[in-house]
């Protein structure tokens, strides 16, 4: 029987390849999206569409209940909607937990419950870590998050984590996710292209990431090892200076020329600050803010996948070199670079 799964978010950078990797291993392939959401990169015909309203519980219910009634409960889950930049940070709590338990608690009334219920979470559930060091987090660390972001994902992981009895679950904490689509590594390239790096602060800075194909198929992986009742780091495996970012950046740009702007952090802060009052007169929330200051600050992002390897056999086909070659070559063709 061919395997149906729902996959929340779709409409975001990262949902979009979550549906094509489905699509790709033969799954009934359920895109959850808003009525507003755009469609642009999901034009498969084979695509279904389902239209779930979480502002309106009783309305989520009757939707769930009703397809299920008709074409029977997904076999996998991914919780892939979140937020994380909003103009009023209870928005973080509301949509990060809220309802991620909204939908996990209608599932069980409807007595759609699936086989694995995937939540897409992220590593800065786990704080500043070690900044002298560098040591690796890993899975025996206590989360510590220091953003209002990163605590919102933390308090679902924990609600997940205490349904264990009726809730099959696995969750990822993942790192950068960079590639086609993707706008805040994108503004980065383009500020390359123009001639400059902005980095913050001046000591040196650890970053890891994920290329999105490696992160889709990384989810079916675990999807198909069935519950594995922990959450995983997922990155590449290794880490990267800004430097190195920077100069595989440039060869893929064919730019020789590029002049380093290190901004110290107390200008940083205070750009951060005035981002987020202004995000709040225009009611637009801002990329700027000070959750996004604290993670800007961090120096350390480097995380230990063994486990990951160990129970699922996930090793990332792209190294940063190669991910950074195929997402320009996209952005190129798009008109975006």
């Amino acid at each position: 029987m061919e395997k149906r799964v729902l996959i929340t978010g779709a409409g975001g950078f990262i949902g979009g390849f979550l549906v094509g990797e489905a699509l790709s291993r033969g799954y009934e392939t359920w895109a959850a999206v808003r009525a507003t959401t755009s469609r642009k990169f999901l034009t498969d015909e084979r695509i279904h569409f389902i239209e779930l309203d979480f502002t309106d519980e009783q309305a989520l219910h009757d939707t769930l209940a009703a397809h299920v009634a008709e074409h029977g409960a997904w076999h996998y889950v991914v919780h892939n909607m979140g937020v994380t930049k909003a103009t009023n940070y209870l928005d973080f709590e509301r949509v990060n937990y809220g309802y991620l338990r909204l939908m996990a608690e209608t599932l069980r009334d409807i007595d759609a419950v699936p086989e694995v219920f995937m939540m897409m979470s992220s590593l800065s559930v786990m704080g500043p870590g070690d900044e002298v060091g560098y040591t690796p987090f890993c899975a025996s660390d206590v989360p510590a998050p220091n953003t209002r972001y990163g605590t919102s994902k933390l308090k679902a992981e924990t609600w997940l984590q205490m349904q264990q009895s009726w809730l099959p679950y696995t969750i990822f904490r993942c790192t950068g996710v960079y590639g086609p689509h993707e706008r805040d590594y994108y503004l980065m390239m383009k500020s390359i292209r123009a001639g400059f790096d902005f980095t913050v602060g001046f000591k040196r800075q650890m970053l890891t990431f994920i290329y999105v194909r490696d992160l889709a198929r990384a989810v079916f992986m675990a999807l198909e090892r069935g519950p594995l009742y922990k959450p995983y780091f997922i990155s590449e495996g290794r880490g990267y200076t800004q430097d190195e970012f920077r100069q595989m950046v440039c060869h893929e740009l064919g730019k020789r020329f590029v002049i380093p702007v290190k901004c110290p952090l107390w200008l940083v802060r205070a750009v951060c600050h005035l981002a987020e009052w202004w995000g709040k007169v225009t009611v637009k929330p801002s990329t700027l803010n000070p959750d996004k200051y604290r993670i800007l600050k961090q120096r350390n992002w480097l995380c230990d996948t063994t486990d990951a390897r160990r129970d699922f056999g996930f090793e990332a086909q792209y190294d940063l070199r190669s991910g950074l070659h195929e997402a320009i070559e996209w952005y190129r063709a798009a008109g975006w670079l």
